[in-house]
Parts: C-alpha cells; sequence; structure tokens
C-alpha cells in the first residue's frame, strides 16, 4: 500500500511538475516570448490560449487511456502516460521563439501542449486507483489522495524552479534561457517517475476483474449507456477546484503582477506558500472524508469557495504581501478541503470494471468547461471591466455547478469493492494487504 501511495504520488507529481510549469510560464513569458504584441495583455491571452490546449486535449487522453486502463490494466497505462508527458515538456524547453521560427514557433508550442494534456487526461484515473486499489475501501479518502497531492507537489517545483531561476539571472537572461532549463529538467525526473512504476504490480482489483474474465470491451459505451448519472455529478463536482486553482496558481501571477504592479517573485512566493501547505491538508482532508460524509465536506467548502473571492480580492487589492499571500493561502486551502475528498468521490460513483474509464472521462470534460477556459475568462473579464468582481462572479457560478454534483452524485459503498472482487474470485481489498511488490 505504501509503495503504491509512492508510486502514484511520485508519478502524478512529476506530471503535474511538467504541467505546472507550462502554466506558470504561460503567465510569465510565453506571451512575450511566442506571442510577441504591443499590448501585453493580449499576448498573455494569447499564451493562455495555449494552456486551455492542455486541458481541451484531456478528454483525448481520458478516451484512449481510460479505456485501456479498464482493458489492458492500470500500471501499463501510467508507464505509457508518464513517458508522453515528460517527452513533450523536455522538448518544449528546445524550442525556437517567434523571433527565429516565426508562426512555426507558436504551433509547435501547442502541439506539444496539446501531447501534454493527453498524457495528464490519462493519468489522473490511472494514479487514483493505483494507490486507492491496494488499499481498504474504507480509507480509500485517504489512499486516493496520493494523487490529489501530486499537482501542489508539482506545482511547487515548477514555481520553484522558476523561481530560483529568477532570482539568479537577470531578466533578460531569465527570458533568453533561462526558462529553458525549467522545461529540460523533465527528461531527469521521468526517468525517476518510471523507475518506480516499473517495479509495482498491478493492482488487486483489476487483477481479480482480469482472472474473472469482467473486462468490459467497450467500457465507453457502457458507462455513456448505465452510468450517465454517475458521470454527470463527477463532471461538475471537478468544475469548482478546477476553476479556483487557475485563479489561485495561475491567474493569480497575472492578476498581482501587472493589475496591482507587484514583484513577480512576490506573487511566485504567494503560490509556493499556499502550494506547501496543500501538500499537507490534502492527504489530511481526505482523511478526514473517511470518518465524516464526504458528500457534506465536499459541499461546505464548496460554499466557502464562492464566499472566498469577497475576502480575497479586497485583500489583495491593498498591495502588500502579507495580504497577498492570506489571500492565496486561504484560497488554496478551501480548495485542499474539496480536492482532497474528490479521488475518492470520485472513484466511488463508478463500478470497479468501469472506474478507470469513468473516473477519466470525468476529470478530462470537467477540466473543458472548468480548468481549461477559466484563466482565459479571467483574463477577458479583466481586460473588459478592469475590476475584480465579475472574476468573484465567475467563480460563483463554478461553486454553484459543484453543489449541483455533489448533491446529485451517491455516497460511499464501502462494501463494493469487497463484494465484487469476491465474486470473481480475487481478494478483498479489505483483506489484510501484503506489500505490492
Amino acid at each position: 500500500m505504501t509503495k503504491a501511495f509512492v508510486a502514484s504520488l511520485t508519478g502524478t507529481s512529476l506530471e503535474w511538475y511538467d504541467f505546472a510549469v507550462y502554466s506558470a510560464a504561460s503567465a510569465l513569458v510565453f506571451g512575450k516570448l511566442f506571442f510577441p504584441s504591443d499590448d501585453p495583455l493580449t499576448g498573455t491571452l494569447l499564451a493562455f490560449s495555449t494552456y486551455a490546449v492542455g486541458y481541451v486535449a484531456r478528454p483525448v487522453g481520458g478516451f484512449v487511456f481510460g479505456r485501456l486502463g479498464d482493458v489492458i490494466g492500470r500500471k501499463r497505462v501510467l508507464v505509457a502516460t508518464l513517458v508522453l508527458v515528460g517527452v513533450a515538456t523536455f522538448l518544449i524547453g528546445c524550442l525556437p521563439t517567434h523571433a527565429v521560427a516565426g508562426p512555426v514557433a507558436p504551433a509547435l508550442l501547442v502541439l506539444l501542449r496539446f501531447a501534454q494534456g493527453v498524457g495528464v487526461g490519462g493519468e489522473w484515473g490511472g494514479a487514483v486507483l493505483l494507490s486507492s486499489e491496494f488499499g481498504n475501501s474504507r480509507q480509500r479518502g485517504f489512499w486516493a489522495s496520493a494523487a490529489q497531492v501530486g499537482p501542489p507537489v508539482g506545482n511547487l517545483m515548477a514555481n520553484g524552479a522558476l523561481a530560483a531561476l529568477g532570482a539568479m539571472l537577470t531578466t533578460e537572461q531569465f527570458l533568453s534561457f533561462g526558462w529553458r532549463i525549467a522545461f529540460l529538467l523533465s527528461g531527469v525526473l521521468v526517468a525517476f517517475g518510471l523507475w518506480v512504476r516499473t517495479h509495482l504490480e498491478e493492482t488487486p482489483v483489476f487483477k481479480a476483474i482480469e482472472s474473472g474474465g469482467e473486462r468490459p470491451e467497450a467500457p465507453i459505451r457502457e458507462v455513456f449507456a448505465t452510468q450517465r448519472r454517475e458521470l454527470a455529478a463527477a463532471i461538475l463536482c471537478r468544475v469548482a477546484p478546477d476553476v479556483l486553482y487557475a485563479m489561485f496558481t495561475v491567474f493569480v501571477l497575472t492578476y498581482a503582477t501587472e493589475q496591482l504592479g507587484m514583484p513577480q517573485s512576490e506573487a511566485l512566493t504567494a503560490v509556493l506558500l499556499g502550494s506547501g501547505l496543500q501538500i499537507f491538508l490534502i492527504p489530511l482532508a481526505g482523511a478526514l472524508s473517511d470518518r465524516w460524509n464526504r458528500r457534506h465536506m465536499y459541499l461546505t467548502a464548496a460554499i466557502a469557495a464562492a464566499v472566498w473571492p469577497f475576502v480575497f480580492f479586497p485583500l489583495a487589492e491593498t498591495r502588500s504581501w502579507a495580504m497577498l499571500v492570506l489571500g492565496v493561502v486561504g484560497a488554496l486551502a478551501i480548495h485542499s478541503l474539496m480536492y482532497g475528498p474528490q479521488a475518492a468521490f470520485i472513484a466511488e460513483q463508478f463500478s470497479p470494471r468501469l472506474r478507470y474509464t469513468g473516473s477519466s472521462l470525468a476529470y478530462t470534460l470537467a477540466g473543458v468547461i472548468g480548468g481549461a477556459v477559466a484563466p482565459l475568462v479571467f483574463t477577458a473579464l479583466l481586460g473588459t471591466f478592469g475590476t475584480w468582481l465579475p472574476l468573484a462572479g465567475y467563480i460563483v457560478l463554478a461553486a454553484v455547478l459543484t453543489v449541483a454534483g455533489v448533491l446529485l452524485g451517491r455516497n460511499a459503498d464501502h462494501t463494493e469493492d469487497e463484494e465484487y472482487t469476491k465474486l470473481v474470485g480475487g481478494r478483498s481489498p479489505a483483506d489484510p494487504v501484503d506489500s505490492p511488490t
């Protein structure tokens, strides 16, 4: 169980390092290097368009790798997704800029961002199952949170790398070559992640499905035919966390530097502190959801997400670094209370034999309506109205959709995995688990 938790956490962290370093670079440098414009806001808007491509590509990964995860197994798919994201990120660090290659440069950037999105789209569902299917289903909130800790760890590493490079180099050096180093580091990180994952066995639940001849032949069609309500609930419950995360780890960099005139280093540090706190809060929230009703906990956090923008923006308007940190940390703490239980909540909506497909589809389709467009919407709203109130309204709308999704979902059935694996001749996940290797 511990090795599975580490494998899930490590691989997801490394993939999200790749994804997050791109997100931060979109806010800080890509507008200048790949989408030059006389208006900085326009360049940023175009850079965030490529950021959105990574989310739009996720359903492709969800459809392709989600299906394979229920047919050929969790482990094989997770190795493939890690390689895909790592290679794409490394190649971004080698790209020529617009000044050198003209329109070919942003075209290649979009293509590689699409590849990143496909890989991440197939990663999440498998990472959740890799850790949670080795453990007792009554502790799924904690064990599944391994995949949820990956994004803040990856975000922490990505922003930390960019902040360190920015501190060591001049602005000209950072724009010339410094940003590339953060992308090229992906090659080393992915090699380590592959070593961890290839030394892990397949999950007991999938072994039971395979030995019982219960692997689905058309899992995507089956999910849409038999589990539509579950899919809708799982999609909607992700919207507010995605929008909140996009605001307080990505767009906040643009808002603080361009709207408030604060130093880039102060904005990055605020995000780093919030992400560091999430590393502890997310598994704690997952564990708490095992003791309390998961849906009730999720609902409470979604309501808090709707309220917090009306606290954050007045704090940020003071242009005080301490107030900015307080606002970002508070937002990411609320995000953790939804994000920690989220993996378990989504996985519990689907039957074990369709769980990889259903979870992946929910995760990726939600990303399109949530995280993909959020930075674009925030940028457009700020450029149009010049005030934070429309930004807060957008977050409130996302929170309302998430409340609807949680109410639509079902509570955990802790006997489902146990009964299913016994039915097909496998070992119950509630039984004592030996080391997976």
